[in-house]
């Protein structure tokens, strides 16, 4: 007979809740088409207008290919300091849009070239990464939409290396966060391009087109992109203390707007919300009983940190509840599910997440299983 086993635990411990809220703090209104605010650490959504919209994203593109670009210098199929040759396909492509200034014959490498894509948000910088690692922008492409398949960019398809206009070429707020995250997650050695304030290429200086660079030094990212038809748009990234936040706001009308209204997000996201670890990886959330095992219990927990987000203020109110198998038998394999931790504030559910054995458990021999089910059967008389 199978039942379940719940244990109440009040906690005092600050938290952080993954959904929606009676008690959620007011998201300030937005001069934009559609934006988002990521919490990095809890993986949640803390506010969001058109989440899931297929928007242009213009330059934004550039996350990609530079998610593409640092995979191949991880791969060592390139390295920073490789010369590239310009090819004049790449020179022409970027005549009417944001460009570096490279032009065929004149050295550079792929460290200027990453540069040129970032800083300058060069068009010409991201067809002739493309054609290195590639071959050809379309073989390119290809590959940036593999790379957002794998990801699981449900809203994303690409056309071009660059952002141009073209039907078909889109993204949505949520899969620019995903992405965001794990350009931070996946290649940490090379995010501080996405800081640097200016780049001087061909002697032509041009500025970081992301002003929160220059006005909330917590701001360390990401990109900007503008085009007619997307309006002026901004994925930003700041870390203050243990924190990150990602905003993304798409569709404004100006540079200066773009800037306000992703300050305010994340200003809203640090201020009004916190965010703590719950239960650290493969730290017991509980002691379960096993029978029929050669040991007697098993610990319960989580492989990776539990990370949550709660309005401010919020903490002290939360519980959660393990509700576990029962029983459980051996043979039990590390790692399988034993149960689910159901997170509420006042009475509410915020989010319920998978409990796994932290160890194995291997069964008792035929004396001790024996033994294990007498046990049990005057147990349950």
């Amino acid at each position: 007979m199978t039942r379940l086993f719940a244990v109440l635990i009040s906690l005092s411990l600050a938290l952080a809740a993954p959904f929606a809220q009676a008690n959620e703090p007011t998201p300030p209104a937005l001069a934009a088409r559609a934006w988002l605010l990521y919490d990095v650490g809890s993986g949640q959504v803390l506010t969001a207008q058109g989440a899931d919209e297929r928007i242009e994203p213009a330059s934004l593109t550039k996350l990609m290919t530079a998610y593409v670009t640092f995979s191949a210098l991880k791969a060592k199929t390139i390295s920073m300091d490789q010369q590239v040759a310009v090819s004049e396909n790449a020179r022409k492509s970027s005549l009417d849009g944001s460009r570096m200034f490279i032009m065929p014959g004149m050295p550079v490498t792929v460290r200027e070239l990453i540069q040129g894509m970032i800083v300058q948000s060069g068009n010409d910088a991201c067809i002739a990464l493309a054609e290195l690692i590639s071959g050809s922008e379309e073989a390119f492409v290809s590959r940036m939409n593999k790379e957002a398949q794998r990801l699981g960019l449900k809203n994303t398809q690409f056309r071009n290396a660059a952002g141009l206009t073209m039907d078909g070429h889109y993204m949505s707020p949520r899969d620019l966060a995903t992405l965001a995250a794990a350009i931070i997650r996946d290649f940490p050695e090379y995010f501080s391009f996405y800081s640097q304030k200016e780049f001087t290429y061909n002697k032509i200086k041009q500025p970081n087109r992301n002003r929160l660079l220059f006005i909330d030094p917590t701001v360390d990212g990401m990109k900007t992109g503008h085009t007619e038809a997307a309006g002026y748009c901004l994925v930003s990234t700041a870390k203050r203390g243990s924190r990150r936040l990602i905003s993304v706001v798409t569709g404004t009308t100006s540079d200066s707007v773009r800037t306000a209204e992703s300050q305010k997000l994340l200003n809203y996201g640090f201020l009004s919300w916190e965010t703590t670890k719950l239960y650290a990886a493969n730290a017991a959330v509980q002691t379960l009983p096993v029978w029929q095992g050669k040991a007697d219990s098993v610990k319960a927990g989580f492989t990776n940190d539990l990370v949550l987000s709660v309005p401010q203020g919020d903490a002290a109110k939360l519980k959660v509840q393990l509700e576990s198998r029962q029983p459980l038998k051996a043979p039990i394999v590390k790692g399988a599910q034993l149960g689910t931790l159901t997170v509420t504030l006042d009475g509410k559910p915020l989010g319920t997440y998978p409990v796994v054995a932290l160890e194995a458990v291997d069964q008792a021999g035929f004396f001790g299983r024996l033994w294990d089910a007498i046990r049990y059967w005057i147990k349950n008389l």
